[in-house]
């Protein structure tokens, strides 16, 4: 979604849409590894305003997300609802060896006569997302050396080790 700069004035508007997700969803995979994914498109509600050259934006996004579980791999499906404020101005060419204060890392910046919100609303969701995907937070994982799934069967190499420290154990002692 593209908004042109000069039509957007000090009164704040509404938009509500609905965002595309395929490059979004390309930009959740890491190589080989997808650990998120939007199966559909998220819907953004925002209001926007200028205040001289600063252009506010309050908004909400929320929609349904795949997860690939980090420790079973199974998929689990959640939802995803978070609020955002953001603040841009516009991008001026710095000196190569400024020092940026607390206040200007809180910004983003804009430059020509548009502003593409897809950006905007893409880092939302990714930081709104959870830093590992978990199908929950008791789950067991798999197992290193069968690769059984800890949560829905009982590995047998944890009884196969146990058996044979055992018998280690019973030949130590002379037992039979």
């Amino acid at each position: 979604m593209k908004l042109n700069i000069r039509e957007i004035e000090e009164v704040a508007k509404h938009l509500a849409y609905d965002e595309p997700t395929g490059a979004l969803n390309q930009l959740l995979v890491h190589g080989e590894v997808c650990d998120y994914e939007l199966p559909e498109a998220p819907q953004v509600q925002v209001d926007y305003y200028r205040a001289g050259e600063e252009i506010f934006f309050r908004g909400h996004i929320s929609g349904s997300v795949v997860g690939h579980c980090a420790r079973c791999l199974e998929e689990y499906p959640f939802k995803l609802s978070t609020d955002f404020s953001v603040v841009l101005v516009p991008k001026r060419s710095l000196p190569a060896e400024v020092e940026l204060t607390d206040q200007d890392l809180d910004l983003g910046y804009y430059e020509g006569d548009q502003i593409d919100l897809s950006p905007l609303v893409h880092e939302q969701i990714i930081v709104a997302l959870p830093t590992r995907p978990l199908c929950r937070p008791e789950c067991k994982g798999l197992c290193a050396n069968c690769g059984a799934d800890l949560n829905t069967e009982v590995c047998r190499c944890a009884a196969q080790a146990n058996d044979s420290n055992l018998r280690i154990l019973k030949n130590a002692k002379g037992g039979h």
